[in-house]
């Protein structure tokens, strides 16, 4: 005959790790009083369970409301190294949520998380750098990073971080350089960039030069992807076995190309024959990066000139899936059979 027993161990699906929630809307006020309390492992349970309810909006809108986000920016400085980490956890995973997001800029969040980024704990710092990647996303949190003086210490620690990170700097600085590029212009963001091209990885190369793209839109860009020798790798990755760092690579060419010293740079280089080979990509955006760029190589007589054997090529691409595609050989063919 069965005997009723109580068993002296938890169910198996008890984390006694984790914080035991409170019911309803006393969930979230409850937690953020245990964020501020002094008990260390009272601390560490209520962030293990901000974490799983984070990935709801509705959670991290209520969070935000109540007061979360100074909570979580005062354990920034918290001693303890899992406090910190959990932390940085907990915000980047709010930051995969629009109203995280727009919560970040109003309470300044990125000014605390700025304190993090020489933290001795490398999860730490991918957390940071996942956030900030998050955030960027936003035309109003690029704006955001660029405003908080930022991009300095990004472009600087480009060159120091462990390589995952790396990636996740390239994605922020991607972003936040289409927005504004003179800070990171003036502090040798070309140069770092220029190696990163010379990266044996690929995802590193093809986000360098995405990165160049927005580098490259304004002159002061232009002028320096010229004067830094960058045209000549640039070039050399159109050839490269990676079809997204090729087509990167023909996006950067085609906005330093725009001024003269870069068309004649990139002719210099032969880069007619590999932005020819990428017309028949299977990336429309490889496709359309090499278009545009021939068009501007067709702007100097010796590229014009070496281009009007090849306009049945851009024929075929009027009849691309592409819509921009199409539009941008109509311009090219324009240009290419343009007599003065």
């Amino acid at each position: 005959m069965a005997h009723a027993r109580i068993s002296m161990y938890l169910p198996p699906d008890i984390n006694p790790a984790q914080a035991s929630i409170a019911y309803g809307c006393r969930a979230l006020p409850k937690l953020n009083e245990e964020l501020q309390s002094d008990d260390l492992l009272t601390r560490q349970k209520a962030l293990m369970a901000l974490c799983d309810l984070m990935h709801d909006p509705e959670h991290v809108f209520v969070a935000i409301d109540i007061g979360c986000l100074e909570s979580l920016k005062a354990l920034l400085k918290d001693s303890n190294d899992m406090v910190r980490i959990k932390t940085t956890e907990v915000l980047h995973i709010m930051a995969t949520h629009n109203v995280g997001r727009e919560g970040f800029l109003e309470h300044d969040v990125l000014l605390a998380l700025s304190y993090l980024l020489n933290d001795p704990q490398v999860a730490c710092r991918e957390n940071l750098h996942l956030a900030l990647k998050h955030v960027a996303q936003l035309p109003s949190g690029a704006q955001g990073i660029v405003n908080s003086g930022l991009i300095p210490s990004l472009v600087w620690k480009l060159q120091r971080e462990e390589e995952e990170i790396q990636g996740l700097l390239l994605d922020t600085l991607a972003s936040c350089l289409m927005v504004d590029a003179t800070e990171a212009l003036s502090s040798g963001v070309v140069p770092f960039l220029k190696q990163k091209l010379l990266s044996a990885n690929n995802d590193i190369r093809s986000k360098a030069a995405r990165t160049l793209i927005a580098v490259s839109i304004p002159l002061d860009g232009k002028n320096q992807v010229w004067q830094h020798d960058v045209i000549p790798i640039l070039v050399h990755l159109l050839k490269d076995n990676v079809e997204e760092v090729q087509a990167n690579a023909a996006g950067a060419l085609m906005y330093a190309m725009v001024t003269t010293q870069g068309k004649y740079a990139a002719l210099d280089t032969e880069a007619i024959h590999p932005l020819l080979n990428l017309l028949s990509s299977p990336l429309s955006k490889a496709r359309l990066n090499a278009t545009k760029a021939l068009t501007m190589l067709a702007e100097a007589p010796e590229g014009r000139k070496f281009l009007q054997s090849h306009v049945p090529i851009f024929r075929t691409l009027e009849e691309d899936p592409s819509e921009a595609v199409r539009r941008a050989a109509q311009i090219a063919i324009k240009v290419i059979e343009w007599k003065p």
